[in-house]
This record gives structure tokens, sequence and C-alpha cells, in this order.
């Protein structure tokens, strides 16, 4: 079979306007939620794409940690590539992909650090490995594995049980301005209902033609 002739068959679910939540971080915990219960593996898991100062878009899997009315947090190390990209340009894009739902949820918008003290709280909710991680990996660096078990190696010893944030590493939020809700329909008419953001409290609805 060629690639080409891969095709699936999306027919599980619906989404019509008078089935649509009123706001649209109503309508992505009802989604996340289902996401959870149909087991998706890693349902926080999602696409950032960020793009360079000449323009050229840049995309990997990050994992979502919280998201409420304020927008959507993830935790990375801010001399990264991306923590690099996003300095440069603050704007950013998020992807999930629920493939035993047959959903996609998109979203845009601005992008800036959380607190130290959020950033903090995580990152000792975080297991000890995790922590010593953050500050053994100069992320986006070239390095041998060599090198990097070296670096694991001292790391551990010198910074004990307990180790603290390290100034590279932290939290951002993404405020969408734009959410589209994707549901897959046969014959490839998909649903596309889209949230734009108009203020600070109204967003206006459409749909989008597959």
């Amino acid at each position: 079979m060629s690639v080409a002739d891969l095709r699936q068959k999306y027919e599980k679910f619906e989404l019509l306007e008078a089935s649509l939540a009123t706001t649209p971080l109503e309508q992505f915990t009802l989604w996340f939620n289902e996401a959870l219960q149909a087991a998706v593996p890693e349902p926080n898991a999602m696409t950032l794409a960020t793009t360079t100062p000449e323009g050229r878009p840049a995309a990997r899997i990050v994992l979502l940690k919280g998201f409420d009315e304020r927008g959507f947090t993830f935790f990375t190390n801010y001399a990264s590539r991306k923590g690099r990209e996003l300095a440069a340009n603050p704007f950013a894009s998020l992807l999930f992909f629920w493939p035993q739902l047959e959903r996609q949820v998109r979203l845009e918008g601005s992008i800036e650090k959380v607190s130290a003290a959020e950033s903090d709280e995580y990152f000792q909710s975080r297991p000890l490995g995790s922590r010593i991680g953050a500050w053994v990996s100069p992320q986006s660096q070239p390095i041998t594995r060599g090198e990097l078990e070296a670096r694991l190696i001292a790391l551990t010893e010198s910074l004990g049980g307990d180790p603290p944030r390290p100034e590279h590493w932290g939290g951002y939020r993404l405020r969408p301005d734009y959410i589209e809700f994707w549901q897959g329909r046969p014959s490839r008419l998909h649903d596309r209902l889209v949230f734009q953001r108009e203020n600070d409290e109204n967003w206006s609805r459409m749909r989008l033609a597959p």
C-alpha cells in the first residue's frame, strides 16, 4: 500500500452550533475530559509552533500543564530554541490531536512567561529526576551523550535531594485569541467551529468550510 492510499473514515461524532459551549474554555474542558475518559494516550500532548526572527516556522511536541481563563500553560528551558524564538516573537500556535475521538483543537495567540512563583510551584511538584534534568540539559545546544551523562552524575551529587528551580527554566502561558474545534466527519466534510476573541470578555463564533 502506498502512502497515498492510507485513509481514515471519520464518522464517530458531529459538532453543531447548537451543541457548542458558550465559551471556548468550556468547550475545551468538555473535549479534554472526554479525551481523558477515552484513554487517549497523553491527551495533554500538543504541538507548539513558533517562528524564528527570519519567519521560519518550527514545531515540536510539549505537554500542557494547566489551563484556565488566563490561558494554556507549559514549562520548558527559557534558553532552548523555542524559548529564544518566543523571546523574539511572543506569538505561538498550539495543536491538540485526539485521533481516538477524531478531533483536533487549534489555538493561536500571544504568549508570556508565567510568574516565578508559579514556575517554582510546578517545579517542586516534578519527580526528582526531572528536576535534576532541568539543570543537566543545556537544551538545544550541541552535546555528546557522554557529556550529558557526566553532567548528570556531577549535578546529581552536587544538587542533592531538593534542587531549586534553575533561573533558565520555567513556564509560559498562551493567551488565545483564536480557537478552532475540528471534528472529523464523513466524506471529508468536517466540522470546523471557531471562536475569535473580540475583547477580554467576548468571543465571536463562526463555521469554516472544511
